[in-house]
């Protein structure tokens, strides 16, 4: 599968293959949302949290004797029903939403993501994404012209994906607004759906097969 390659001045320079095992497979809808919400899902952090009876203070003696007063028996100033009392069935933060999906799943749906990108023509290959030096404004007026956008323009939604010696672009991306920089053996579902460009290092193809391929 043929791609052409472009310069950070948006001038085709030549071509390259994309693996079509990789970028040449079937769209999947309904494992990408299967992969991705697991990835949101373990991702996710439990922070509500509500004492229950064990945990609240007092309770440590019987409020009255259990006949002879009148009132309902009660056993401790902790129970549910008691202002103060410990809270039954509320939020608790140890409460695991992690999902296991496994790797040859997770991998089907990035393949299948990244050929839907290349299907659209949503995947561009640079030449090299390696910068001189790690200044956001310099990676902000090449990713304008790339994208063809107005020179006041600020959210460029791409993701870039290089090796992980690139550390001037990942440092440069880091102040742009829906920009980022991602290590090519780092791909992932999610990132790649929260972006609608997807600017690949030419020698970032060659990282993506060898890693991703069995």
């Amino acid at each position: 599968m043929q791609a052409d390659v472009y310069s950070l001045e948006n001038k085709k320079v030549g071509t390259v293959e994309l693996p079509e095992p990789i970028f040449g497979v079937r769209w999947n809808a309904a494992l990408v949302k299967q992969v991705v919400d697991a990835q949101l899902a373990n991702r996710r952090k439990p922070w509500a949290h509500v004492r229950d009876r064990s945990e609240v203070r007092g309770g440590g003696r019987k409020p009255w004797r259990q006949k002879g007063t009148g009132r309902a028996r009660h056993g401790s100033t902790r129970s549910p029903i008691w202002v103060g009392g410990g809270k039954a069935h509320g939020p608790r933060n140890d409460k695991d939403y992690s999902q296991k999906v496994n790797r040859k799943m997770k991998r089907a749906a990035l393949f299948a993501l990244l050929s839907r990108k290349a299907k659209t023509g949503e995947i561009k290959v640079i030449d090299t994404l390696a910068l001189e030096t790690g200044k956001t404004k310099a990676l902000s007026l090449s990713l304008r012209g790339l994208l063809g956008m107005d020179k006041r323009a600020k959210r460029f939604d791409v993701l870039l994906v290089a090796r992980a010696d690139g550390k001037n672009l990942f440092r440069a991306s880091s102040n742009l607004p829906k920009a980022k920089a991602l290590d090519a053996t780092s791909l992932n579902v999610y990132d790649i759906l929260n972006h609608k460009h997807l600017f690949l290092d030419k020698a970032s193809v060659a990282v993506i097969a060898d890693h991703y391929q069995e």
